[in-house]
C-alpha cells in the first residue's frame, strides 16, 4: 500500500471470504483485512455508498497497523462486533469494531476501539468519506477538541478520536499516525445522518455498552441446535439485516459477480419476499423467535397492501425497487457496477406460495393475528387468480411455467388449510391445491418419472427439492425420489450442488454450486431418514466460507472462494434451519 501521501493509500479489494460484516438493521458495513471499511451506504441499505472501495470507488476508513503484519480476526460470540487482529513484528494489535445497536433509521454510528493488546503498536488511520458512491467529498470541515464535523454530499458527518488528525492537500480525507501503549485502547466514533446531528456526540463507552447488551439480548441460546455456534451466528446475521419494520435485505452489497465477466451482477439491497419467508420458517424450525414476527409482520403488510399485483421485492421502507442504472465505476473485478434490479418488472409466483407457508409455520407457534388471516386469504385469492400464468420463478428467469412455483403454492395452500383455516376456505384451498398439482403433473411429470423445470424445459432442478420438504407430496412419492436421484447424479459434486445445467461440460464452468441448493438437499435427505448423508451435505456446505463465517450465494469448488452478493441471507436462513432439524428426528411434512 502507498504511504507516501496519506489521500493516496490503498485498499484494494480481496477476496470475498476475507470480509467481515458489521450490521445494524438499518445498514451494514464490510470490512477489509486491512482494517479498512470497502463499503457501507448511508443512512438505509439501499442508500448511495460512503465507502465503495469494494466496487472501485475511493471512499475508505481504515485502522491498519504500520509496517509488516499478518490479519486474523473473530466475532464475539452470538454477535455482529468484529474483531480485527494483526499480528506485528512488535507486537499484536487489535481493532474491536461494530455499528451501534440497534440502528437508528437515519443516523448510523460506527464503533471502532483501537487496542495494543500486546506491546506498543504504532498505528494508522484514515477516514475518506465520499458520499453518492463517491460523487461527494468531505467538505465543510472542521475540528473541535478531538471531534471532528463536517458533510459529505447530504449526509451530516462527526467524528470522535481524531485529535491527531490532519486533512491532506486536497482537504478531503482526515488521517494521523500514532502509537498505542501496550495494554491501551483508543475509541472512534463515527457518526453519520440524513438530518442534523444531536447537539452532544456519541459517548464511546456508553455506546459500547450498548450495542453488547443489545446483541446479548438478541440473540438466543439455541441450546438444541447442530452446530449451535454458527447457528447462532447465522441468527445475529440475519438479525443484522433486518430493520425496524421487519424487512430483511437479501444480501448487505450489490455488483460482485457471480461468475467473472459474466454480466450475472445484482444489487441484492433489497427485501425479497421469498427470502423473507425462507427466514421466517427456517427461525420457526427452532422456536418463536422475533425473526418469525418480522418477516410476518413485513410480508403480511405487503400482501394486504398489493394483493394479487405483490412484487418480488421491495426496499426495507416496502416502497418500489428502482430500476438497474449503472454508476460508472470499475466494480468488483470481474463484475460492473449495476445499482437497482429489474426484479421490479417481474411477477414470481412462488412467492404466494412461500407466504403461506409463513404464515402457517407463524400459526404453529401461536404467532398468526386477524391481520395475518386476512394476508393468507389474499395470497390464497392471489394463487387461484393467476397460478396459470407464466412467471420468472425462484432463479427469476424468462417467463414460463416453472413446475417449483406452482408446487410450492400447493404445499402453501396446504400448510395454510391444516393451520385452521375456516372450514369453507379450507375445502375451496385443497381443491385449488390439487387443482394445480394434477395440471402440473400431467405437463411437467419427466418420462423418467422425476420432475422437471418446466412444461418445455426437461432438465432437473435444484429447487425441485424444496416442494416435498414442504408437504407438496410425500417424501415417499415416486417422483420426489426420482427427482432426489437425478439431482445427486447430475448436479451434485462432492456433496455441493448445482441449480441445474446451463450448458454442455463441466458445472462449474457456468457458475458456482448454490449454498441454498445444498443446505436443501441435506434437508431433503434427512426427510428421508438418511441421517449420515444429510450431516455429511450440512457440513461440506456450512464450511463453505471464510473467516467471518460468511456464506455468499455461490461457492466456487475448484477455488474454494466466495461468489456473488454477501453475506447471502437465504443461505443463512437454510444453514439455520438444517442445524434445527437434524437435531432430531424429522418432524416436517412427511
Amino acid at each position: 500500500m502507498a504511504r507516501n501521501d496519506h489521500e493516496d493509500w490503498q485498499f484494494p479489494p480481496q477476496v470475498l471470504r476475507e470480509y467481515a460484516l458489521l450490521a445494524d438493521g438499518e445498514r451494514g458495513a464490510l470490512v477489509g483485512p486491512y482494517g479498512d471499511i470497502a463499503w457501507m451506504c448511508a443512512p438505509r441499505w439501499d442508500s448511495d455508498a460512503v465507502f465503495s472501495s469494494l466496487i472501485g470507488g475511493h471512499a475508505s476508513y481504515a485502522v491498519s497497523p504500520v509496517g509488516r503484519y499478518v490479519w486474523g480476526g473473530s466475532y464475539e460470540d452470538g454477535s455482529l462486533i468484529w474483531r480485527s487482529r494483526w499480528i506485528t513484528d512488535s507486537g499484536i494489535l487489535e481493532c474491536r469494531e461494530a455499528l451501534a445497536f440497534p440502528g437508528e433509521p437515519h443516523r448510523a454510528v460506527v464503533l471502532r476501539r483501537i487496542i495494543a493488546a500486546q506491546g506498543d503498536a504504532r498505528v494508522r488511520v484514515l477516514l475518506d468519506p465520499r458520499a453518492g458512491f463517491g460523487r461527494h467529498p468531505l467538505r465543510q470541515h472542521a475540528r473541535d477538541g478531538g471531534v471532528w464535523s463536517g458533510r459529505a454530499g447530504d449526509l451530516h458527518l462527526r467524528w470522535s478520536g481524531g485529535e491527531h488528525a490532519k486533512t491532506g492537500p486536497k482537504g478531503n480525507a482526515l488521517a494521523m499516525e500514532f502509537t498505542l501503549p501496550a495494554g491501551a485502547h483508543h475509541d472512534l466514533v463515527l457518526e453519520l445522518s440524513d438530518q442534523v446531528l444531536p447537539a452532544e456526540p456519541v459517548d464511546a463507552g456508553q455506546a459500547w455498552v450498548a450495542t453488547e447488551h443489545t446483541w446479548a439480548e438478541t440473540v438466543p441460546a439455541l441450546p438444541d441446535m447442530q452446530a449451535r455456534s454458527d447457528s447462532r451466528h447465522a441468527y445475529a446475521v440475519l438479525r443484522g439485516l433486518t430493520s425496524s419494520g421487519g424487512g430483511m435485505v437479501a444480501a448487505a452489497t450489490m455488483s460482485l459477480p457471480e461468475r467473472a465477466e459474466q454480466g450475472r451482477n445484482y444489487d441484492y439491497r433489497y427485501v425479497w419476499i421469498r427470502d423473507q419467508c425462507f427466514t421466517g420458517q427456517a427461525i420457526a424450525a427452532a422456536g418463536p423467535y422475533p425473526l418469525l414476527d418480522d418477516a410476518v409482520r413485513f410480508v403480511a403488510e405487503r400482501l394486504l397492501a398489493d394483493g394479487p399485483e405483490l412484487k418480488p421485492a421491495y426496499t426495507t421502507s416496502g416502497g418500489p425497487v428502482p430500476s438497474q442504472r449503472s454508476l460508472q465505476l470499475p466494480g468488483y473485478p470481474g463484475g460492473a457496477d449495476i445499482a437497482g434490479n429489474h426484479v421490479n418488472a417481474q411477477f414470481q409466483l412462488d412467492a404466494l406460495g412461500e407466504s403461506l407457508l409463513l404464515l402457517a409455520a407463524a400459526d404453529r407457534h401461536g404467532h398468526l393475528d386477524a391481520d395475518g388471516w386476512r394476508a393468507a386469504e389474499t395470497a390464497a385469492a392471489a394463487i387461484a387468480a393467476r397460478w396459470g400464468e407464466p412467471e420468472a420463478g425462484i432463479w427469476e428467469l424468462d417467463p414460463q411455467n416453472w413446475t417449483e412455483s406452482r408446487l410450492i403454492c400447493v404445499a402453501g395452500l396446504r400448510a395454510i388449510s391444516s393451520a385452521g383455516a375456516p372450514p369453507p376456505k379450507t375445502g375451496e384451498w385443497l381443491a385449488l391445491a390439487e387443482k394445480i398439482l394434477a395440471e402440473t403433473a400431467a405437463s411437467s411429470t419427466h418420462p423418467s418419472g422425476r420432475w422437471q423445470r418446466a412444461p418445455d424445459d426437461e432438465r432437473v432442478d435444484a429447487a425441485l427439492l424444496l416442494p416435498p420438504i414442504r408437504g407438496a407430496l410425500p417424501a415417499s412419492d415416486p417422483r420426489t425420489l426420482a427427482t432426489l436421484r437425478a439431482l445427486t447424479d447430475e448436479l451434485g459434486e462432492d456433496s455441493f450442488l448445482y441449480r441445474f445445467r446451463q450448458q454442455p461440460g463441466r458445472l462449474g464452468d457456468a457458475e458456482g454450486a448454490f449454498l441454498l441448493c445444498g443446505f436443501t438437499m441435506a434437508l431433503a435427505l434427512h426427510q428421508q431418514g438418511n441421517e449420515v448423508e444429510a450431516t455429511r451435505w450440512f457440513e461440506r456446505n456450512r464450511a463453505a466460507c471464510g473467516p467471518p463465517g460468511l456464506f455468499s450465494e455461490e461457492y466456487d469448488i475448484a477455488q474454494r472462494q466466495l461468489r456473488g452478493n454477501l453475506p447471502q441471507a437465504f443461505v443463512h436462513a437454510l444453514m439455520f434451519e438444517s442445524a434445527a432439524r437434524l437435531t432430531h428426528p424429522w418432524d416436517g411434512p412427511k
